[in-house]
């Protein structure tokens, strides 16, 4: 199942290779959540993909196209468990797709009161 998810590009890894002709990229992107918290999201590419990230630069609007990966990995009695976001696609997010801040909360108060209906109809 492919997700999405859009945000600020924060940080563009360098590729490291490892043995086997095994290499991976890492990048974050910075999310604003509307009840104004922040999430920092690092996703990874790997092999053929690493070089989707370099179009981009930093503090540029993207779109992530991503796989959850989980991979489980034992050693003796040890069992730990890996989870990795793995970007597919990437794209820039246009600029009237960029939301601007969250709209004011309204409360009751701001509401007009209700007017009175007007007695001057003919029937």
């Amino acid at each position: 199942m492919i997700f999405e998810l859009s945000g600020k590009l924060i940080d563009k890894g360098k590729i490291v290779q490892s043995k086997n002709d095994f290499k991976k990229r890492e990048f974050v992107i910075e999310k604003k959540e509307t009840t104004g918290g922040t999430e920092y999201i690092k996703f990874q590419l790997i092999l053929d993909r690493c070089n989707l990230i370099e179009p981009f630069n930093i503090n540029d609007e993207i779109r992530v196209f991503f796989n959850v990966r989980g991979k489980r990995w034992e050693k003796g009695d040890q069992v730990i468990y890996f989870t990795n976001l793995s970007a597919q696609r990437i794209e820039k997010v246009s600029e009237e797709e960029i939301p601007g801040p969250p709209p004011p909360e309204f409360k009751a108060e701001d509401i007009p009161p209700a007017q009175e209906p007007d007695d001057d109809l003919p029937f």
